[in-house]
């Protein structure tokens, strides 16, 4: 078993690594913002609730020894270690399929869970995935208000395909066509809109949607 300070390090290094605040990951556990600034600055709590360290294993893919659980007190078998499954964190803001959504904040306000094996095999690495939902019904019926879309956030050359953007300072999920130098093309599934035309300086790629899900 690692020290408690040796437990703080690691929530340290995974949390600057995934690029999320410890206040965040605090309210994901259901904690006030500071829970886990205590924790790692003052030592308050010793070490963390098996509940909260189980959670947050399972959200950077670890094992739960990295954070301070025994070895042999360890989960098995039962599908929730962090090498089988990852938590991918929902975001509270929404990628707009209509008019646009301010982008204000991406606060964590819970975690989908997904096989790291499958995820994998899909050339995705877990710490660059989150989640959002769609909101309106411009790429209907591709995704559909209320869908949730999984955006891989890794850094690539722009390419065709359904994309998460940044357009003064607005959310938008569109289809992107890059066949014209200099000019992006976004596009909407459904036909009612048409397509907008912008300069790729103007433009802020936020990431791939690479999966979908919704209600049927």
């Amino acid at each position: 078993m690692v020290s408690n300070d040796d437990a703080r390090a690691r929530l340290l290094e995974l949390a600057d690594r995934r690029q999320i605040s410890l206040s965040k990951l605090s309210l994901m556990l259901g904690k006030n913002p500071s829970y886990l600034q205590q924790f790692v600055r003052k030592g308050s709590p010793r070490k963390l609730e098996e509940e909260d360290r189980g959670m947050l294993a399972r959200f950077f893919g670890v094992e739960e020894e990295e954070l301070g659980r025994s070895k042999e007190n360890s989960y098995g078998g039962d599908g929730r270690s962090g090498g089988e499954w990852v938590l991918v964190p929902r975001l509270s803001i929404g990628a707009s399929a209509g008019p646009g959504a301010m982008a204000n904040g991406e606060l964590v306000f819970d975690t989908m869970r997904f096989s790291d094996r499958w995820l994998r095999s899909l050339g995705l690495q877990p710490g660059n995935l989150s989640t959002i939902a769609v909101r309106g019904d411009l790429m209907e019926p591709t995704l559909r208000h209320g869908d949730e879309i999984l955006v891989d956030r890794t850094l690539r050359s722009l390419r065709d395909g359904i994309h998460v953007l940044r357009l003064d300072d607005t959310l938008l999920v569109k289809r992107v066509d890059t066949s014209r130098s200099g000019v992006l093309v976004l596009l909407s599934d459904n036909p009612a809109y048409p397509p907008l035309e912008c300069k790729l300086k103007d433009v802020e790629l936020v990431g791939r949607v690479v999966w979908k899900g919704g209600p049927i």
